[in-house]
């Protein structure tokens, strides 16, 4: 999984589009891109999309529903459940607990629905909210449904009162530089996908490119995206190049010639654990995007 591309649950053409964009997953959103009034027609919409498409590998089809808060989560999941969706975005959560509710929900409607107990994953976004950010750590005891954790800065913003979530020169600033670092601690300790947050102006082709490569670089291992313009860029940035899978392969072919040589030389650099971990993090990633 590298790219995730967002889409109108109550827009058919959209979603036939989105298909042909590249995106690894297609979050069909019934939350923040429809409106209240719009609500009950794309449940209707997106249930019929997943049941044409129901079964396929690529792209993977997710639901955003709406918050736990909202009292609209249910209805939600009523709608789309029987269709079979391969996963679940939870905006909004505030830590394992609201996870586990969902989690409690799901089951339900899996056994309601006759689909395997535990098929439906979860993706929550931890950090919309100050208490969601002051919780990120709490997501180790519901680790068996997650996929990822991401995190977004919009929501988290307003909540805050902060007038700009960057500084004049496209930095973060420290606030949600903070809830995105926790994003990638939070997801490596309990060792799911680090999922970077959208990057809303969609035609500053040149600047999210650099953001993806600085979020590559941090630890980041897949991006949501708002437009398709946008999945191309994802995909070559999150998936390792022909240079860092030799590289990787080379290091581990030398500790496999080494035995338990402990730390090792390799290209005038000492090799040690950390450098394995690396490694073969790397031709994961790579065999997950098909370079490999």
């Amino acid at each position: 999984m590298r790219s995730l591309l967002f889409v109108p649950g109550d827009s058919e053409r959209k979603m036939e589009k989105a298909l042909t964009s590249g995106a690894d997953v297609l979050i069909l959103d019934l939350e923040d891109s429809v409106s209240a009034a719009n609500k009950p027609a794309a449940r209707e919409i997106t249930a019929a999309f997943l049941r044409e498409h129901a079964g396929q590998d690529n792209p993977a089809l997710h639901v955003r529903v709406n918050a736990l808060d909202t009292e609209l989560t249910q209805a939600d999941l009523d709608a789309v459940m029987g269709a079979g969706p391969v996963g679940i975005m939870l905006p909004k959560a505030e830590g394992g607990e609201d996870v586990a509710r969902l989690a409690a929900m799901l089951r339900v409607s899996e056994a309601e629905n006759g689909l395997e107990d535990g098929s439906t994953t979860i993706l929550p976004i931890i950090t919309e909210t100050p208490r969601a950010v002051l919780n990120a750590g709490s997501y180790h005891n519901v680790r068996e449904r997650l996929v990822g954790l991401t995190w977004g800065a919009e929501d988290l913003s307003a909540a805050i009162g902060a007038r700009a979530t960057r500084d004049e020169a496209g930095n973060y600033t420290p606030v949600f530089q903070h809830a995105r670092t926790v994003t990638i601690l939070s997801a490596s300790a309990i060792g799911v996908a680090a999922v970077d947050t959208v990057y809303p102006n969609f035609r500053d082709e040149e600047g999210f490119r650099r953001d993806c490569i600085e979020g590559e670089r941090d630890g980041f291992t897949a991006r949501m995206a708002i437009h398709p313009a946008q999945v191309p860029i994802i995909n070559e940035v999150f998936t390792p190049s022909p240079e860092a899978i030799e590289k990787a392969q080379r290091l581990l072919n030398a500790v496999s010639a080494q035995g338990d040589a402990g730390v090792i030389a390799l290209d005038g650099e000492m090799i040690d654990r950390p450098h394995i971990v690396r490694a073969e993090r790397v031709l994961a990633r790579a065999r997950a995007a098909g370079a490999l």
